[in-house]
């Protein structure tokens, strides 16, 4: 399947997308673990059925030194133990915040404790603002059939410069 819409080739698709770059910005200058901001955004997407983001998140946390084990269980990460306390707990925060429609309270009170345990203000504020990034990313690639399997890792950060 081909996909539906090139966004890069459209001007208004283009604008939007350049200001959801420079929003994830914010969140990747975060204190936020990098590691927790990849594990995280695979999760969304993962629920999500985005290919591209899949592609993307896979490679960038590879990159970045994560290792295989651990990237290959975060689909069943309530299930292992390569998860530290702080991660199961924004890997929940990340289902949680995605299946919105799943759960008519969105995210849990004891979830929610258990971001305040590991994450100061401005990580939880990172965190909370990195679920809704990767959701709307999420939408966009698959709502135009943007598959994955191309993306080579710094592509993003290329294009910043």
């Amino acid at each position: 399947m081909d996909a539906r819409f090139n966004l890069s080739e459209n001007e208004i698709a283009a604008k939007f997308a350049k200001r959801l770059g420079n929003a994830s910005l914010v969140i990747a200058q975060s204190l936020l673990p990098k590691s927790t901001q990849e594990l995280v955004s695979l999760r969304a997407s993962q629920i999500n059925g985005c290919g591209w983001c899949v592609d993307v998140h896979t490679k960038e946390a590879a990159a970045a030194g994560e290792t295989a084990v651990r990237l290959h269980q975060v689909a069943a990460w309530r299930e292992s133990t390569v998860f530290s306390e702080a991660e199961r707990a924004a890997l929940a925060f990340a289902e949680q915040g995605t299946r919105l429609a799943d759960a008519h309270d969105g995210v849990s009170d004891e979830t929610w404790a258990q971001v305040r345990k590991h994450y100061d203000d401005d990580q939880t504020a990172a965190l909370v603002s990195l679920v809704a990034m990767i959701n709307a990313a999420n939408r966009l690639a698959v709502i135009v059939h943007q598959r994955g399997g191309s993306y080579e890792p710094g592509m993003f950060a290329a294009m910043a410069d």
